[in-house]
């Protein structure tokens, strides 16, 4: 057991700063300090790569009411949102002026053609705007910004220097680039403009936490990290705590 958070930055050789994940399941904002996982400062978005794909189809059936459309299975879905899906940087912009979408096609195994526009960047828009999807809560870059308040004055500095995005869903083209504007703006916007957080955006972030946890195991301190069985029906799940918090 261990702290998501913590091994996508371990993934970086990080062992402080704010971990910013967003994968199929969930997105978090955690502040992460000498190794410890800042849980009270914690942000939760319920928002994330399915709830993504679930949308492509609702928009590609409200776009074109194709039987073969609502058919397609998820995993065609899911590669279609990897292999077309964009984050816009001026989403109201864009979806104002057709000139700026960029169409494609894609072909289904029955021959029919599709095209894709303005979809291709209005399918990941919900992480950064979740009321489009009737949700009340705040993006993700609003929740990176209270995680990073959060945390003590003395350290938040130190913790915006080191933003390690983690998940598929990080992968979107646009999607570091939107995250920093963004997060840069809720900083002036309520009187931090001189915080300057800076992104870590690796190219193997997709599976960041499970390269961290690779590096973490291979470190000879981390055998002392272990907790037997034994030790378990001792002590109880108190002992999880003490040792992996």
């Amino acid at each position: 057991m261990a702290s998501t958070a913590l091994l996508a930055l371990c993934s970086t050789g990080a062992f402080s700063g704010l971990a910013v994940e967003a994968g199929a399941g969930v997105c978090h904002a955690t502040p992460v300090y000498a190794g410890h996982s800042w849980h009270e400062a914690t942000f939760r978005l319920d928002i994330a790569g399915s709830t993504l794909s679930r949308y492509l189809r609702d928009l590609l059936v409200a776009t074109c009411p194709d039987p073969s459309l609502r058919a397609l299975p998820r995993k065609a879905i899911t590669q279609l949102k990897k292999r077309c899906c964009y984050v816009s940087l001026d989403f109201e912009g864009d979806l104002r002026n057709s000139d700026r979408h960029h169409p494609v096609s894609f072909c289904l195994g029955n021959g029919c053609s599709f095209c894709l526009s303005s979809e291709r960047f209005r399918c990941p828009e919900p992480i950064f705007q979740p009321s489009l999807l009737g949700q009340a809560e705040p993006g993700l870059p609003a929740l990176a910004f209270q995680a990073l308040q959060r945390v003590p004055a003395t350290l938040r500095t130190r913790l915006a220097d080191t933003v390690v995005l983690a998940g598929g869903s990080t992968l979107f083209p646009g999607f570091t680039e939107r995250l920093e504007m963004e997060l840069e703006a809720q900083c002036r916007r309520h009187g931090y403009g001189a915080l300057r957080p800076h992104l870590v955006a690796k190219p193997g972030r997709g599976t960041a936490v499970w390269t961290g946890g690779s590096m973490v195991a291979s470190l000879r301190s981390f055998q002392q990290r272990w907790i037997t069985r034994a030790m378990y029906q001792e002590c109880g799940s108190r002992l999880v705590h003490e040792v992996f918090n």
